[in-house]
Order: C-alpha cells, then structure tokens, then sequence
C-alpha cells in the first residue's frame, strides 16, 4: 500500500497560511524563500555528513523545505505538480529495472 507521504508531511497545513504569505511577501518573495530553506537543508546535510549537525537539525530544515514545497505547489498548481511527481517515479522506476537487468 503506498501512502502519500507529501500530504501526511502536511496534513494539517491550511492553505490559508499560503495565501496570507503570498499577500505579505509576493510570489518573487517566497521564490526567494524557496531557494534559502533549500540551500539551509544543503549546509545541514553537509555538516550532518561530517559529524557537525545532529539529525534534529536536518529535520528541521527538511520541514521548513516541505512548507515551501507545499507553497510553491499551491502557487503553480496542485495537480500539476501531482502530475509531474508521477511521471518522475515512472522515470525511477525505469531506471532501477534497467540497472537491476
């Protein structure tokens, strides 16, 4: 049985929130957002590598990216995103099987 595990991440974020963060900041704002909770995951995944961050730290990055994830979905297009999100599982997929023959 496969879950979604994107709406389990976020299953009580109300998309009001988005809406409110996009009226205060704008679209170039939380594109910008974006990009900074993105590179924060990067460095804690780096210094977690080394030794130099715990796994909290990871975890917290990787939530704030999950929000910004979910925002930028919302902003372009839940079903789009949905739609892309499965042809590059298809994508893995193929290519694990080709690379296990």
């Amino acid at each position: 049985m496969t879950k979604s595990l994107f709406g389990d991440l976020l299953a009580g974020v109300d998309v009001a929130l988005f809406e409110r963060t996009l009226e205060r900041w704008g679209e170039q704002g939380q594109y910008d957002q974006a990009i900074e909770e993105c590179n924060e995951l990067a460095v804690a995944l780096l210094h977690f590598r080394r030794g130099k961050a715990v796994p909290q730290q990871v975890i917290d990055e990787l939530a704030d990216v999950a929000l910004m994830v979910a925002q930028l979905s919302w902003m372009f297009g839940p079903a789009a995103v949905a739609a892309a999100a499965t042809r590059k599982c298809a994508k893995l997929e193929a290519l694990l099987a080709a690379e296990s023959a």
